[in-house]
């Protein structure tokens, strides 16, 4: 399962979906093209908003200024994994405030 963490300042993404095998995954395939576009989208308007790392099978965001397009955009995102979390309960997981 994918699990995403949300917190004020830091949200992290972590674990596989495990919905079909890697490279054919289409939750995880999702949830990468959301994070990655969200990330590219904030970088590229307010690029000293956030910071990021990427491990195996997890991503920590860690938003650095409180600049109103990055609360959008992370809204976004956030709800964006809402939405597949609804569809796909049994794949991700959002925690909010954890």
């Amino acid at each position: 399962m994918i699990k995403v963490k949300v917190n004020k300042d830091l949200i992290t993404i972590s674990g596989h979906a495990l919905y079909d095998e890697y490279g054919k995954d289409i939750v995880c395939a999702s949830v990468s093209s959301i994070i990655t576009t969200s990330i590219n989208a904030i970088l590229m308007l307010e690029d000293d908003s956030i910071s990021y790392e990427e491990e195996k099978n997890k991503i920590i965001i860690k938003i650095k200024k409180e600049a109103k397009i990055t609360k959008k955009l992370i809204l976004n995102m956030i709800n964006l994994l809402k939405e597949l979390e609804q569809t796909y309960p049994k794949n991700i997981s959002v925690m909010e405030g954890y």
